[in-house]
């Protein structure tokens, strides 16, 4: 940068006032705005404290005092400024002295017009680099230390390697994840511990080895409480200015968070249940406290929340987990075929027994069985079930003598079986047999919350079965999702998001990959009556397919079935597609509604 001479301050500090007159002429002919003098250390002293110069000229010896008392003076009282010392007997010692003290340099008398011109100019050119350079340094530490910031408080987990996987830097979040404890001693990203060090190590090589960008490789890992945490990474080459290649950087991003407040620090996953709502929090204690518990457990909900699941659940955690769990689909058999498959049957029982055969019961030993749809087997059945649940004994089909076991009961139901007590439907007697505890599970539209959690969940489960990169859901479409009333619950969400990630051609689910029956329906509350609009496509007359509209509110289960055989113009298989329900589901609950198509 040039110097402006105008803007320069100079001060000239000497006893003997024919050099200052000189000194002055000379540097105000050559165009420096200011010249300021001083005959003594107190003069010179009193200036510099008053006013701001870029340049002090001094003699070495002044009159009662010495030049090197001013260097000293400037020096400890930080005033930024050079300082030419001149001097009429140089030697080795004073001139040492001098640049000690700080001074720019000296100059030997007798002192010529360009001499003076000279050092004046080298040293305001030397001091103005200076502090340029100073300056520079400054902001570059200021940057680092923004940097240094943005780095540490980044929520993504960021880390550094030279080409040899030596590991340059981590941040606070990927100390985190992997865990102070690994990271303190480890040197090396191949040492690393775990899922996401192994994923670290592998795309961090391809960057080095191949300079190749690696982008969205999902990764499953581990949090210290046994949850999964998604992981999505990217990896790229670090270049420097001269784009000389120096190592690679790996941004983790955890593709699970994004929280509402009100659910954090809860427990999102518990066993195969996924959601963090206070419902499914009082699901999750049950299950735990219940499950310790040998007694009998009645599972209710509607179908799609996952009755099944909260079986598996109550038995790992029961001390009958290293034992069989064995499951009865009570609805899907007919009462001799169900009778058989429960208590067994002996050799020439029946026609085409040709064998002995241990029922579930007897497979079930020191176990726990499962008895799903209890609400639709006969009213013989109940009462052989009864019995068992008194004596804890049974007689297989053609057996005369009881074998006893040790089972533990637990039953399942999307019907309301007390309603079914009071219609004389279900024994009463042995609805409180199995209903010493009742967990009722929570439909899907009720627990909004849970809803970005599954839709995550089951995103990376298909996504990577059918090897797919797709990493995200967008924002209009989950809104459409959590609005949306979920009549199969967290099946139907299931099946939806599959077929989503079937048709997806990119990274992000968008609105147009879901099927319209999602935009076109809403929620049901309980408290509030929502209507909803169904628009379904039946066949019509030959290449011309026909549109219905069904729309009302939403009432029963009953009158859902019977809405959508309407409007698939009594198709079961797309009635069932419509209600994000299983065929067989479908016929067991046109059985039970006693509704033909």
């Amino acid at each position: 940068m040039e110097i402006n001479k105008q803007d320069i301050h100079i001060l000239i500090v000497d006893d003997e006032e024919s050099i200052r007159i000189t000194f002055a002429m000379f540097l105000q002919r050559e165009g420096y705005g200011k010249v300021s003098t001083a005959s003594t250390l107190e003069e010179a002293l009193a200036l510099i404290n008053e006013e701001h110069f870029d340049l002090i000229i001094s003699d070495i010896v002044l009159e009662g005092a010495t030049g090197t008392e001013l260097l000293k003076y400037i020096k400890q009282t930080g005033v930024q400024c050079p300082v030419v010392m001149v001097t009429g007997y140089p030697n080795l010692d004073s001139a040492s002295e001098a640049v000690r003290l700080g001074a720019f340099d000296y100059i030997s008398k007798p002192v010529n017009k360009e001499t003076l011109l000279r050092f004046v100019r080298q040293a305001l050119k030397h001091w103005r680099l200076e502090m340029e350079k100073s300056v520079l340094q400054r902001e570059n530490e200021k940057f680092r230390r923004y940097l240094e910031v943005i780095f540490s408080s980044v929520s993504d987990a960021i880390i550094t390697v030279n080409q040899k996987m030596e590991i340059i830097q981590l941040n606070n979040t990927a100390r985190r994840w992997i865990g102070d404890k690994a990271t303190g001693a480890v040197l090396n990203l191949k040492d690393l511990p775990g899922a996401m060090g192994e994923a670290c190590f592998l795309d961090a090589t391809r960057v080095v080895e191949n300079c190749e960008v690696v982008k969205e490789h999902q990764v499953e890992c581990y949090k210290e409480d046994g949850s999964i945490r998604m992981i999505s990474l990217n990896a790229a080459p670090i270049q420097d200015a001269v784009e000389e290649f120096n190592g690679a950087v790996i941004v983790a991003r955890d593709i699970t968070l994004g929280l509402p407040e009100q659910i954090k620090n809860k427990k999102i996953q518990f066993h195969k249940f996924t959601g963090a709502s206070s419902s499914m929090q009082h699901v999750y204690t049950l299950i735990e406290n219940v499950g310790r518990v040998d007694t009998a457990v009645l599972v209710t909900g509607e179908s799609g929340t996952g009755k099944e699941l909260a079986a598996e659940a109550l038995h790992e955690e029961s001390p009958r987990n290293e034992r069989s769990l064995v499951k009865v689909d009570c609805a899907a058999m007919p009462e001799d075929l169900l009778e058989s498959e429960l208590f067994g049957h002996r050799k020439g029982a029946f026609t085409g027994a040709d064998r002995d055969r241990p029922g579930r019961l007897l497979q079930a030993h020191r176990g726990t069985l499962f008895l799903d749809e209890i609400g639709d087997i006969s009213p013989r059945m109940q009462l052989r079930l009864l019995r068992f649940l008194q004596e804890k004994t049974f007689t297989p089909v053609g057996q005369d003598s009881p074998v006893q076991v040790d089972v533990r009961i637990i039953a399942a139901t999307n019907v309301d079986l007390k309603q079914k007590v009071v219609d004389g439907g279900f024994r009463e007697d042995l609805y409180y047999r199995l209903k010493v505890v009742e967990i009722e599970l929570p439909p899907l539209r009720k627990r909004d919350e849970c809803i970005p959690l599954l839709v995550h969940f089951f995103l990376a489960t298909f996504s990577k079965q059918i090897g797919k990169n797709i990493v995200k859901v967008s924002d209009q479409a989950m809104d459409s999702l959590v609005a949306y009333g979920w009549p199969g619950n967290v099946r139907e969400l299931r099946h939806v998001i599959e077929r989503a990630c079937v048709f997806a051609d990119g990274s992000i689910l968008l609105k147009e990959h879901f099927h319209e029956d999602i935009f076109a329906s809403k929620k049901n509350d309980d408290s509030v009556q929502q209507d909803y609009s169904i628009v379904a496509t039946v066949a019509g007359s030959p290449g011309q397919p026909q549109q219905v509209t069904v729309s009302g509110s939403f009432k029963s289960e009953e009158v859902q079935i019977q809405e959508a055989l309407q409007a698939t113009g009594g198709n079961k298989s797309k009635a069932a597609k419509l209600l994000g329900i299983d065929r067989s589901t479908l016929y067991r609950k046109m059985k039970r509604y006693q509704i033909s198509a």
